[in-house]
């Protein structure tokens, strides 16, 4: 399984990005999780979407951002909108399990990240 994620910029407070996550070396039925690591800190889980559709989100991106995916494409997406500096990081997407409303990370399963700068 290997993941690539895109979409990632520099944008002004209160804009909006798009990323995506591309699943590719298997039959896509994985439940996907967005993760972000600002410098200096530890990696945090920020949104997932399980293999069935069901989602999760960080409080602090609660009504901001929407995580989904397109089978058909073998993609997960997180639309970010309202973005804040706090959100500058570097997002990952990851390929794991989903359980009770969370998403426990396989650290065999991370793709390389893409850059999210939000300006104030």
């Amino acid at each position: 399984v290997q993941l690539q994620a895109s979409g990632g910029g520099t944008v002004q407070a209160g804009e909006s990005l798009r990323l995506a996550c591309g699943v590719s070396g298997s039959a896509f039925s994985f439940d996907v999780g967005w993760y972000r690591q600002a410098p200096g800190e530890q990696r945090e889980l920020v949104a997932a979407i399980s293999r069935e559709g069901s989602t999760m989100y960080e409080d602090s991106v609660k009504g901001r951002f929407a995580v989904s995916r397109d089978n058909s494409k073998s993609t997960v997406y997180l639309q970010m909108n309202s973005l804040k500096p706090d959100d500058t990081a570097v997002y990952y997407c990851n390929v794991g399990t989903y359980y009770n409303g969370r998403h426990y990370y396989n650290n065999a399963y991370w793709g390389q990240g893409t850059q999210v700068t939000v300006s104030s």
